[in-house]
C-alpha cells in the first residue's frame, strides 16, 4: 500500500517562511512524479509544483521566484520550501505522486494516482 504523509504546516506571518514535507511508504519506482497542489474551500484545487525522476520542476506563476520543490531520494521524501508568504497562499496542501514510464516526463500534463491528506497552511495579514 502506498502512503504519503504531509508534515509543517501551520500558522505563519505574512512574509514568513514554511518547509512541507512529504514521506512516502510503499511507494518504490525509480521513474515517477511529484507534485505539490493546494486547494481552498469553494475553489479548484491548484497545482503549485511538480518534479519528475529527472529533476525537471514545474511551478505555477503564483508560487514562482518564492517556492522551491525538492526530494530526498534515500529517505523517499519530498519538500516544498515557501517563502515570502502571503495570505493568498492560505490552503490545505497535498502531495500527490505517481509512477512513469520514462525519467524525463511533463509532469503537469498527467494525472496523479496517490494523494495525501494534506497540511493546512494559513498566512495571516
Amino acid at each position: 500500500q502506498v502512503q504519503l504523509v504531509e508534515s509543517g504546516g501551520g500558522l505563519v506571518e505574512a512574509g514568513g517562511s514554511l518547509r512541507l514535507a512529504c514521506t512516502a511508504s510503499g511507494f518504490t519506482s525509480n521513474k515517477y512524479c511529484v507534485a505539490w497542489f493546494r486547494q481552498v474551500p469553494g475553489k479548484e484545487r491548484e497545482a503549485v509544483s511538480h518534479l519528475n525522476s529527472a529533476g525537471i520542476t514545474y511551478y505555477s506563476d503564483s508560487v514562482k521566484g518564492r517556492f522551491t520543490i525538492s526530494r530526498d531520494n534515500a529517505d523517499k521524501t519530498l519538500y516544498l520550501a515557501m517563502n515570502s508568504l502571503k495570505p493568498e497562499d492560505t490552503a490545505v496542501y497535498y502531495c500527490a505522486a505517481r509512477a512513469t514510464l520514462s525519467f524525463r516526463v511533463s509532469c503537469p500534463t498527467l494525472d496523479y494516482t496517490y494523494w495525501g491528506q494534506g497540511t493546512p497552511v494559513t498566512v495571516s495579514s
